[in-house]
């Protein structure tokens, strides 16, 4: 599939050009009359909403968003030079403001991906074949609804804008936080009629939408309903999840880890939603190890290219795992060795040794923990660029997810064996009893790096009232929120600004 996917984003690059962005008036070149005759020439422009969206998983700034000013995640400046930025200090501190160049690009990002997605469904509902490919038209409007979900996820009251081009004299305003969730549930739910179910399609349809993956999303939607409108929607979440269950579709995988491997768009029964990468055909790429490795797992692991020796998480977030928990040792920490148990030393012969961030201006080289999440085995590198498919749903999300709208229903009881279900794939003790902060605790251990961690901790309340290493004094809550960045503020008069900001 991944072959097929590249095929079609080239085209897909030519359908887009010119509407990409909610400030851009041109439409594009060609004619919905003339194009889309067939449902492949409508998927070579939704192919690219995909790949747009794929950044809110990425390494980019969606990603960096979503994982800075939580507690496994952080970039600190380094003393031989290099990867000092404030505006990423500055979030990581809950500390942002408007000006933040780092929020400002996410920002650039999502609505990027809205933009590209009304010009598509624009362009698909003008073609006289639409009613040939109505699910192409409803994964283009998932798409979209999964982009405002980001948005509000991060900036909350954001501008629903759904046609293909700005007109200078109306620009748009913001809707409430409350009022976006609706269009994000109200898109989605029409979207998912029209969809196939993972169930009727072959192994070739990956990685494109299926209800499943809608459903999951509504779920995930659902899961933080109390944060964004102010009402809880737990039965909602359980119903969601229990539709992707039922479908019988997904499972476990034996080990966490087989999901992220270069061939789990081939293995893994756990994923429902991921984005394809194959950057030996400029569909893609992977660069987690590039980015997040120090550089001597260049020689650990054969890579062709040195790592930057950037990403880093706490010591909090390795606290979190028991000793024989399997997805701990994904986690690089202490004295570091080759699979054999080799030390892995420099070229004076001195072991590499791990320790957590001691100064995030001007940090050691070594300072910092490590997590190899997308690991390097089988991949086919193209430069520094990994083929590992990012990961956005997964199966295990579905339970967790399940265990806590049931835990916050009263069904402690039918809570606690999902939560074990997850516990028990990675070696961890078996827990007798539940909490919230078995659930809180269990979803950081699983979901390390993969964009979950702030939502969940603004959803838990520990974003506010934590404290971690460097964020020592509690958060106000109305930094649950972004400030809208400040150039959008100057380019659209009509948007106002988040409270407090």
């Amino acid at each position: 599939m991944k072959n097929s996917i590249a095929k079609i984003l080239v085209g897909a690059a030519v359908v887009l050009a010119g509407c990409t962005d909610l400030d851009e008036e041109q439409f594009g070149s060609l004619s919905p009359a003339g194009y889309y005759k067939t449902e492949t020439e409508a998927l070579s422009s939704v192919v690219g909403v995909y790949q747009q969206l794929s950044y809110v998983v990425d390494i980019g700034d969606p990603f960096r968003i979503s994982e800075f000013g939580t507690d496994e995640f952080l970039v600190p400046g380094r003393a031989s030079g290099g990867w000092f930025d404030q505006n990423n200090i500055d979030i990581m501190l809950h500390q942002v403001k408007p000006t933040n160049a780092t929020t400002g690009r996410a920002w650039g990002f999502i609505f990027q991906e809205i933009g590209t997605a009304n010009a598509v469904i624009e362009s698909l509902e003008s073609s006289p074949n639409k009613a040939n490919f109505p699910g192409v038209i409803a994964e283009a409007r998932a798409l979209r609804a999964y982009g405002y979900f980001y948005a509000m996820d991060l900036w909350g009251n954001v501008p629903i804008f759904t046609q293909a081009r700005v007109d200078p004299k109306n620009l748009p305003t913001n809707n409430t936080r409350a009022e976006v969730f609706a269009f994000v549930e109200k898109e989605m739910l029409a979207a998912v009629n029209d969809l196939p179910s993972v169930k009727n399609v072959s192994a070739s349809y990956y990685p494109r939408l299926t209800k499943e993956a809608v459903y999951a999303a509504l779920a995930t939607l659902y899961l933080n309903a109390g944060v964004y409108t102010g009402t809880p929607k737990w039965t909602e979440t359980i119903a969601m999840t229990d539709k992707v269950i039922s479908s019988g579709a997904y499972f476990l995988e034996a080990n966490t880890v087989d999901n992220f491997k270069a061939t789990n768009e081939v293995n893994s029964k756990e994923i429902i939603f991921a984005f394809s990468v194959n950057p030996t055909r400029n569909a893609g790429a992977n660069q987690f190890m590039l980015y997040a490795q120090p550089a001597l797992d260049k020689q650990r692991y054969n890579l062709p290219f040195t790592p930057a020796n950037g990403y880093s998480t706490y010591q909090e977030a390795l606290d979190r795992y028991e000793t024989a928990d399997r997805r701990r040792s994904l986690l690089q920490f202490g004295p570091q060795t080759y699979a054999n148990g080799q030390p892995l030393v420099d070229s004076r012969g001195v072991q590499l040794n791990l320790v957590p961030v001691k100064d995030y201006i001007s940090a050691q080289d070594n300072e910092g923990y490590r997590v190899l999440k997308y690991v390097p085995e089988g991949v086919s590198w193209s430069g520094f660029n990994a083929d590992n498919d990012l990961v956005l749903l997964r199966y295990s999300d579905i339970l967790l997810m399940k265990a806590e709208a049931l835990f916050r229903n009263g069904n402690v009881g039918a809570a606690l064996p999902l939560v074990n279900q997850i516990r028990t794939r990675s070696n961890a003790s078996t827990l007798t009893s539940l909490t919230l902060k078995n659930i809180e605790d269990e979803r950081a251990r699983e979901f390390i790096w993969e964009g979950h961690r702030r939502r969940d901790m603004i959803r838990f309340g520990t974003y506010f009232t934590g404290t971690w290493t460097f964020k020592t004094t509690q958060t106000p809550t109305w930094r649950g929120i972004y400030p809208i960045p400040a150039e959008q503020l100057t380019a659209n008069p009509n948007l106002k600004q988040n409270p407090n900001y």
